[in-house]
């Protein structure tokens, strides 16, 4: 099989291809190495997919979200390893796998909602006093400043839909919400 004249394969990188087959083979320390060098990757691929998406992610939906890209690495004796054929960079190869792994998961989430907060965190005397804090600034706001505010901070709503909710083009809402920022600051 000929390579497409456009086409121009990068042969395979020495490590990736010992990380590959120590994975693979169960190699004593193989697993540790694989994680060391690629979850920092992994994070990074869940944080943007999320942020592209408008979901936002604590730290700790973003540490289970890594370790299932990881299991998806090694299900069913490590079919994704063993299917890297080598046609671009391992990193490469795995960011793709990372990307489907976070999009399939926030595609499933239910979204954050600030009326999704713990009951705890409704009685927890210093939440209490932040959220009191937070409704005292957005009071001095006008009403659809509030609103901006509150749908863009609080609800982690992102610009498109704000702009289905409110009517407001997208490319004002940046600007809106630094205007209203200013007069919280003031």
């Amino acid at each position: 099989m000929s390579t497409p004249p456009n086409e121009t394969f990068q042969p395979l990188q020495a490590d990736d291809r010992r990380a590959v087959h120590d994975c693979v083979s169960g190699a004593s320390g193989a697993w540790e190495r694989f994680v060391d060098r690629f979850a920092g990757l992994f994070a990074f691929v869940v944080d943007r997919t999320a942020r592209q998406r408008g979901t936002p992610l604590a730290a700790a939906d973003r540490e289970d979200l890594v370790a299932d890209i990881l299991l998806e690495c090694i299900r069913n004796d490590a079919a994704v390893l063993r299917a890297f054929a080598g046609r671009s960079s391992l990193a490469t190869y795995l960011t793709v796998i990372a990307r489907r792994v976070a999009a399939r998961h926030l595609a499933t989430a239910k979204p954050v909602r600030t009326t999704d907060v713990p009951e705890a965190a409704t009685t927890d005397p210093d939440h209490v006093a932040q959220r009191e804090q937070v409704e005292s600034l957005l009071a001095k706001l006008a009403p659809d400043e509030a609103r901006l505010v509150r749908l863009h901070h609080l609800e982690h709503r992102s610009y498109g839909d704000i702009s289905r909710l409110t009517g407001m083009p997208v490319n004002s809402i940046g600007p809106a919400l630094s205007r209203a920022k200013d007069k919280m600051r003031q």
